[in-house]
């Protein structure tokens, strides 16, 4: 989940490269409003979005009592923005621009921590 499309659209071609099934959505308000479909095996999500930020939605899902392993992206590499998000118990946090190895890495190690 990211606002940029044009990241968006670099992360869904990358993941359905490796044949991952990919949902993408541009506001948390989208994917919250898409979790009737089904709940993602992994999420990825922009930290600062407008509206609802990527630790917001996190947050959001851990009080509903959904957990879904979150790798959150952001441009900015904040020590303080790392440690919120690790204490919130994401899986990842990878600073833009993605390394598509590290991102890989990280779903994998993510997914795997699920089962």
């Amino acid at each position: 989940m990211d606002d940029d499309p044009f990241v968006l659209r670099a992360l869904e071609r990358l993941l359905r490269a490796r044949a991952l099934e990919v949902r993408t959505y541009t506001s948390a308000r989208g994917f919250l409003a898409g979790l009737p479909l089904g709940l993602p095996v992994c999420l990825i999500v922009d930290l600062q979005m407008p509206e609802m930020s990527g630790l917001e939605l996190q947050h959001q899902l851990t009080r509903s009592g959904i957990r879904i392993p979150t790798i959150v992206i952001t441009a900015h590499n904040e020590t303080s923005a790392r440690e919120r998000c690790e204490a919130a118990g994401c899986a990842a946090f990878l600073t833009k621009p993605l390394q598509p190895a590290s991102l890989l890495v990280a779903i994998e190690t993510a997914t795997n921590t699920k089962r």
